[in-house]
């Protein structure tokens, strides 16, 4: 328990200090490119119907998870039985794979410093690297508004929920989770092909983080007061539109970020060419502007050192118990 309490703050630390590593193949390409493969072999064996993709798509999570899970989990058994600290060296690194706080603030400013320096499709294509959307069309407003957007979100599925699954169970159920995090964002679509196929991994990735998504919104919140936010209007947009989002979880996060920024988020966006009504997440009490971009990001960064705090008091509880 202590070693692996002891992995889980290493490889936040890496990932803080190093990010995703550029030469090292990362295990989410990995899982991507299993992905792939197995959702055509299944399409292929199984009737081309709303119940046989589902079944695909079901029986390409369980092929996934358990070898997400399987694959570190006997490693590090073996490792353990050569030294301790061979183990603790890759639980450090399988922990920080698991993260993405330093990637994913990298990415973001990527988009402000095109939106400062660059033209605006340089920002278009900057954004357009971290959303799902349609960016072609979008001014600097809504360039700067997805990228919150993304940064607010992701604070709880890239780096919080993570640390969630990492102190309930180690290397082995963070990438667990990594694993199911991936499968919603690739395959998780109500548009065709995916509308069946999808159905499956993105009702149990709503599953896995209804929790973290609740423990983020309420560390953001604690991170935002600590910065001099507007804590107040954080919590009051929070319980008026925390399920202001298709997503049970989505809203949460993003509805404490637009409360603290007091700006609006979300809204009408466009997918693959195909409008998406949605509802609006905060109010316009002030215009959102590229500075927002790298205040979001020291947010984040904030709320990622509170929820460290937290899982090691979890770890230490646990130990005890």
């Amino acid at each position: 328990m202590l070693w692996r309490t002891l992995a889980i703050g290493i490889g936040y630390i890496l990932d803080l200090l190093l990010g995703d590593p550029r030469r090292i193949p990362h295990p989410v390409v990995i899982m991507g490119k299993c992905i792939t493969v197995l959702e055509s072999h299944l399409r292929r064996a199984l009737p081309k119907t709303p119940a046989g993709e589902r079944l695909a798509g079901g029986l390409l999570w369980l092929v996934l998870a358990g070898i997400s899970w399987a694959v570190p989990a006997g490693l590090l058994w073996l490792c353990q039985g050569v030294s301790p600290w061979l183990r603790l060296m890759l639980e450090s690194i399988v922990c920080w794979q698991v993260l993405a706080t330093r990637s994913l603030k990298r990415e973001t400013m990527k988009v402000y410093t095109a939106l400062k320096h660059g033209t605006i499709d340089d920002a278009r294509h900057a954004v357009s690297m971290i959303v799902g959307r349609d960016t072609g069309s979008l001014d600097a407003s809504g360039v700067t508004r997805a990228a919150v957007e993304t940064v607010a979100e992701n604070a709880s599925d890239g780096v919080i929920a993570p640390l969630f699954f990492l102190a309930l169970g180690g290397g082995p159920l963070g990438m667990l989770y990594k694993a199911v995090n991936t499968m919603d964002s690739m395959l998780g679509y109500i548009d065709p092909p995916y509308t069946y196929i999808g159905f499956i991994p993105a009702k149990l990735d709503d599953v896995f983080n209804y929790l973290p998504a609740r423990l983020s919104a309420f560390l953001m919140l604690l991170a935002g007061g600590l910065m001099g936010l507007d804590r107040k209007n954080g919590w009051r947009i929070y319980r008026r539109d925390r399920r202001n989002h298709a997503s049970p979880n989505s809203a949460q996060t993003e509805s404490v970020c637009a409360g603290l920024l007091r700006v609006r988020l979300a809204g009408d966006a466009w997918y693959h060419g195909q409008l998406h009504k949605k509802p609006f997440i905060g109010d316009d009490l002030r215009p959102i502007t590229p500075e927002d971009i790298p205040l979001t990001c020291r947010l984040m960064v904030v709320t990622s050192l509170l929820s460290l705090l937290v899982c090691m008091a979890l770890r230490i509880l646990l130990m005890i118990i």
